[in-house]
């Protein structure tokens, strides 16, 4: 059988509704130890990723436990996928119990060669609308891998910031990330899954919860910021329980870089610009 034409992905759309649930919100709140913000308040960053995912009863899953493949994203049989990062642009913030549209564009499918074999990249724009403008524009990075041993250690070691968090990642943390998420994905959750199958050392630590908690901790040291934009990217897994920490440091007025790592060395690394005294 003739594998498909992955070029024939590129530009497909989809476009979807949902509403920021006030009983979703309460719960993402309370996996991240944060109050929860009220009908008609701002929805905090990054909080987003709560929402708009389709439910797929379990036949419809891969052995990996994402969707089965194939449909709005292009078939990659037999590899891992990974969320390698994003880019966002905030326009305004979303509220708490208002209806949101997306349209949710692929800009490029590619595929690459590295030392770990051969890689699928999608990109895939998401715009969310809000009282007819677009708040948000994110633009989200899609990995898929062939099945190779995880690189675990070997980055930079991390910087010397002006701020900086201890983060401990239970495995209730994870389990409750990928509950209120509705990520099936079985890394964050199955002991002999990612374990025997995937070739970790144990739960792996989702690489938007830890962006999520690296913006925190730029905007906490910056309070009153309005966000501007936020980008991030993967350079390598981290596991459930040992701890790690995010931090950053300014590079510029309302620009900063961050980061996510431990003692091995860096795990994430991301730009976060800002601006002081503006209303969203």
């Amino acid at each position: 059988m003739s594998k498909p034409d992955i070029s024939a992905w590129v530009s497909r759309v989809e476009e979807s509704r949902d509403q920021i649930s006030c009983n979703l919100v309460k719960r993402i709140a309370a996996t991240l130890g944060e109050v929860a913000p009220q009908p008609g308040e701002a929805l905090p960053p990054l909080w987003h990723w709560a929402f708009f995912q389709e439910p797929v009863a379990e036949d419809g899953l891969g052995q990996d436990g994402h969707p089965a493949r194939g449909g709005f994203l292009p078939p990659a049989d037999n590899r891992n996928r990974m969320w390698a990062g994003s880019r966002l642009t905030f326009n305004r913030p979303l509220r708490v119990e208002a209806q949101v549209d997306r349209l949710s564009t692929i800009l490029k499918v590619e595929e690459k060669h590295g030392r770990t074999g051969s890689l699928l990249f999608v990109t895939v724009r998401h715009e969310f609308f809000q009282d007819g403008e677009c708040a948000l524009v994110d633009e989200h990075d899609i990995v898929y891998r062939e099945p190779t041993p995880p690189k675990l250690g070997g980055t930079e070691p991390l910087a010397a910031g002006q701020w900086r968090e201890p983060v401990v990642p239970s495995a209730t943390l994870l389990f409750r990330y990928s509950a209120v998420t509705f990520n099936g994905h079985r890394i964050h959750y199955d002991w002999p899954y990612v374990t025997e199958t995937e070739g970790y050392p144990g739960l792996v630590v989702h690489g938007p919860l830890i962006a999520t908690l690296n913006l925190r901790a730029c905007l906490r040291a910056h309070p009153g910021a309005t966000l501007k934009r936020f980008s991030f990217r993967g350079v390598r897994p981290l596991i459930s329980p040992q701890p790690f920490e995010v931090g950053g440091r300014l590079i510029e007025p309302g620009k900063a870089e961050v980061w996510a790592g431990n003692q091995d060395g860096v795990a994430q690394i991301g730009e976060v610009e800002f601006s002081l005294g503006e209303t969203p």
